[in-house]
């Protein structure tokens, strides 16, 4: 630890180190000098196949909202994250053991919230992830490449699914038979967002791809919306993916590997807080057919997880950590059970979209 700790350009002595956070990707460090406070994380280069491409996005991105924040006449170290370089000016530091860190400021005097518990709160979700795409409105998102492949082409999570399907232990097809249909039955809304893009009906943008509540650093005393924070995953994409996926985890009370499915439920008052907090927090940069495409981003989104869920599940669950023998088809009901909410909720979540 102390090796990957003095690579990098830290004032002052080091006076603590030790874990930090919840996250389930990289691992993290609080760091504290005499002179600042510090995070540093190790990339999971598992996950994240090339982190020298993750952090120069990173960096893009970082260094273009530091520009915009500053020309508003607000504070750049607080309102997005800060990259300290390694002593030999480079943005991350390769041990030789094989392993990737980085290390940015520390942003005191903030908070992160793991659950929405009211309406406001997911409100607020909203406005943060808006104001996101407002501030990288101008930005080239051609300029940044995928962190993680095809991560929201939910055509490509489709047929990955079909190709696994067809060498599927017969026991486990058999268990989760309900579930295949569902998907082959869907098979049409794997397609209809992504056709929307290739058509030229929706533009090009800088996403976060994972939106959720505890991305968000929240100033302390105001309790307001400052840092959005975890942008390895931000990358080229839909503006609905950014939607879709902060729907899907937060406009619901149900865990997302709830068993018991009458639980599961869209909370139309969580989907109109977040619907009108993000469209106010994108002041105004959002076009008709974006805005038109958010219902059916969130059911886009939802059903592509479902479908990873459900590929691992078959799999055998290679990729998602499980608990329990079906646990990622307990995790595919809950997602497929939450479709299922917005096709009998369809004209309302229109409704309610349209009205902002």
């Amino acid at each position: 630890m102390e090796e990957y700790i003095s690579a990098f350009q830290f004032e002052g002595d080091i006076v603590e180190v030790s874990p930090y956070g919840n996250g389930h990707i990289n691992d993290t460090y609080y760091v504290a000098t005499t002179e600042n406070e510090y995070i540093v994380q190790r990339i999971n280069h598992y996950v994240f196949k090339d982190p020298a491409l993750l952090m120069r996005n990173y960096r893009l991105v970082t260094d273009y909202l530091k520009a915009i924040i500053t020309r508003q006449h607000k504070d750049p170290s607080r309102e997005t994250l800060t990259i300290i370089p390694t002593k030999d000016n480079q943005d991350f530091y390769q041990a030789p053991n094989g392993n990737y860190y980085r290390a940015i400021l520390f942003i005191p005097n903030t908070v992160s919230l793991e659950t929405i518990t009211n309406a406001q709160d997911f409100y607020k979700t909203g406005l943060a992830f808006g104001h996101f795409q407002a501030l990288l409105k101008d930005f080239d998102a051609s300029q940044l490449e995928e962190t993680i492949p095809h991560f929201h082409h939910t055509p490509s999570r489709y047929q990955t699914f079909l190709n696994v399907y067809a060498q599927a232990e017969k026991s486990k097809i058999a268990t989760a038979k309900k579930e295949i249909d569902f998907v082959l039955a869907h098979e049409e809304d794997a397609r209809t967002l992504y056709e929307m893009y290739t058509r030229h009906e929706l533009p090009l943008r800088v996403t976060h791809n994972d939106t959720k509540l505890n991305n968000i650093l929240f100033d302390k005393t105001s309790m307001e919306p400052l840092c959005i924070i975890d942008l390895d995953t931000v990358m080229p994409g839909l503006v609905g993916y950014d939607f879709g996926d902060a729907i899907r985890s937060g406009a619901t009370f149900a865990k997302e590997d709830e068993t018991d499915l009458t639980l599961v439920k869209l909370e139309l008052d969580l989907y109109e807080a977040f619907t009108r907090g993000f469209i106010e927090g994108a002041q105004g940069i959002l076009t008709a057919a974006e805005i038109a495409s958010l219902p059916l981003a969130a059911k886009t989104m939802i059903f592509e997880c479902g479908i990873r869920f459900l590929t691992d599940y078959l799999e055998g669950d290679v990729y998602f950590k499980t608990d329990y023998p079906l646990h990622n088809l307990v995790r595919t009901r809950t997602q497929f059970k939450l479709v299922e909410e917005i096709e009998k909720n369809w004209a309302k979540l229109q409704a309610l979209t349209q009205s902002h």
